[in-house]
């Protein structure tokens, strides 16, 4: 074999190598920061704000009443900036993500790698994604949470600052995307990557309103570890 190919086939080797080597270190310190429990899960005590955390399998949200003593959540986010404006939906759920994956990847099958690539390494910016939701139901996706008043409003501003204002102060709906009748999706604070992803977000979220989450993690099993 002619020298000049070797080098290449053993710098292709090294560098195979350390890309795997990355990934299964992600996933190893995954798993195991995902298996770390912080905060505890609350009770049903008299004044409690019921909330969930919901997952589609891949992603979490975050469930809340629309309306409490708190804040209405209407008046950040509108039923009528969904196509439906359906305001007998009396529960809405936040989600935050890599504004590439939310606008123009529906499913995975459309997922584009350059997409994927963008979310991953800081070059993409990123989304709330709002839904109206019937009152949630418990299951393996789904978990019902307890949050004092001082826990809620620690989680409210959690939320309200995930959001990208305009100069006027007011959230920034983006127009012309749904998923379906019932969302709606806002310009976002922060950058997606790796290392925080809209998982993390979920988690982080539950961590700033003291109730049970993973040290870190990147996927919804983290978060729902700790419900088990």
């Amino acid at each position: 074999m002619p020298h000049p190919l070797k080098k290449i086939l053993k710098g292709a080797a090294w560098t195979g190598g350390g890309i795997v080597g990355a990934v299964v270190l992600y996933l190893a310190a995954s798993a195991a920061l995902s298996a770390v429990p912080v905060g505890k899960r609350s009770g049903p005590e008299p004044g409690a704000i019921e909330a969930w955390v919901l997952s589609n399998g891949v992603h979490t949200d975050i469930v809340l009443p629309v309306r409490t003593a708190q804040i209405d959540w209407t008046q950040l986010v509108p039923y009528a900036h969904t196509p439906a404006a359906d305001s007998s939906r009396q529960y809405v759920g936040f989600g935050w993500g890599d504004k590439g994956f939310y606008l123009n990847t529906p499913t995975w099958a459309e997922l584009k790698p350059s997409t994927a690539v963008r979310a991953m390494f800081w070059m993409s910016t990123t989304a709330m994604h709002t839904t109206f939701h019937h009152r949630p139901q418990e299951g393996p996706h789904c978990v019902r949470i307890y949050l004092t008043p001082a826990e809620y409003e620690k989680l409210i501003g959690f939320i309200r600052h995930s959001f990208e204002p305009d100069a006027q102060g007011r959230v920034q709906h983006i127009a012309g995307h749904s998923y379906g009748q019932y969302d709606a999706f806002y310009e976002a604070r922060r950058t997606y990557n790796l290392f925080y992803t809209c998982n993390t977000w979920a988690n982080e979220g539950l961590k700033v309103a003291n109730q049970k989450a993973a040290l870190w993690t990147p996927f919804d099993f983290g978060i729902f570890w700790q419900y088990k």
